[in-house]
């Protein structure tokens, strides 16, 4: 069965196939043993909103119609022209926005671990007379108030009435 499904392929595409999944405490994680597969950039499908198609950007209604060839090569420059001009930026931004967010990333990720997390403990364990007062406050003067307006609006009732005379 293994022989049919791999039957018309070429060595390349079998190659890029054989992982090793390694078990740790947290998380699986997959190491390939062959380069990295670069057919799905987006597996979390961050940037769904992108699937810009030509039919998305220019349509033309049936009331006016250029000519088939226009509307083919239209089409054809536009498929063309985005991709190569998203290659041309992404080869001159990629690394340099990558290291940028990565540098961010690290940063933030520090300053939340190691500044941001410990100080709102601190707060956390010092405030708790804040939380017991306006627990209280809210026990004694907010919650009996609107209980009151709740008790008083629970009593409005409305009757909608469908007029079939005026509809016709």
């Amino acid at each position: 069965m293994e022989d049919q499904r791999l039957k018309g392929r070429r060595p390349s595409e079998e190659m890029m196939e054989v992982t090793v999944d390694v078990e740790s405490e947290d998380q699986d994680i997959n190491y390939s043993n062959s380069r990295p597969r670069i057919h799905d950039r987006d597996p979390k499908r961050v940037n769904s909103n992108l699937k810009v198609m030509f039919e998305d950007v220019i349509a033309e209604p049936p009331s006016v119609r250029s000519f088939d060839k226009v509307w083919l090569w239209s089409n054809a420059l536009f498929e063309v022209s985005r991709l190569w001009c998203y290659r041309l930026v992404s080869l001159l931004l990629a690394v340099p926005v990558s290291l940028a967010a990565g540098l961010l990333f690290a940063a933030l990720s520090c300053l939340h671990i190691w500044v941001i997390m410990p100080c709102l403990q601190l707060l956390l364990i010092n405030m708790h007379w804040v939380r017991t007062v306006w627990a209280s406050i809210l026990n004694i003067f907010i919650s009996p108030f609107f209980t009151s307006v709740g008790k008083c609006c629970g009593e409005i009732t409305i009757h909608l009435k469908n007029d079939e005379h005026t509809h016709k």
